[in-house]
């Protein structure tokens, strides 16, 4: 895995640690797996990161740094990924998340006007809300077990790929 790049823009543990207000934390952000680039570790990290990725609040980065403490993943991974929804990808991310839940439900699903206004969002609201909650958390657990096993299985072969590597350098200098 190429450790290289992930570790220049990580940020250091120590200075997260005595952080003022961090503090309140105490022993949690002690645990080295938090910062540690291990297979078990990333992946971990993938699947909370692409999970609060999916479910709507505004504070998805809180939430994905509270997932990744206590099942110990990677958590500036866990946290950087939330922002594969940004204020850019939302609306198509989001749209599609209520389309799941629609189909999910069985709902026929609302389509947009020509000009989307926030009155008709909280007019619509109360349809709304079911099928794009329900979609944003199947949405997002399908993709926390996909970035899981992807990453284990990335990590694996790239492990196995640069061990054959050496293998053949050994044999043909």
């Amino acid at each position: 895995m190429p450790r290289r790049i992930f570790k220049r823009y990580m940020p250091d543990p120590e200075r997260i640690r005595s952080d003022k207000s961090l503090r309140f934390l105490g022993k949690l952000l002690h645990d080295p797996n938090l910062w540690h680039l291990n297979r078990h570790s990333v992946a971990r990290a993938m699947a909370v990161g692409l999970f609060a990725a999916f479910i709507p609040l505004p504070l998805q980065m809180l939430l994905a740094a509270l997932l990744a403490i206590p099942v110990r993943a990677n958590l500036p991974i866990s946290i950087g990924l939330v922002w594969l929804t940004n204020p850019i990808t939302m609306p198509p991310v989001f749209y599609c998340t209520y389309k799941m839940g629609a189909w999910l439900l069985h709902v026929p699903p609302i389509s947009l006007p020509e000009h989307l206004s926030v009155d008709w969002i909280t007019g619509e609201l109360a349809t709304l809300w079911q099928p794009f909650l329900l979609g944003s958390i199947v949405v997002g657990l399908l993709s926390a077990v996909l970035g899981y096993c992807l990453t284990m299985f990335y990590w694996r072969w790239w492990v196995k790929h640069n061990w054959q590597k050496r293998q053949q350098r050994r044999r043909h200098p």
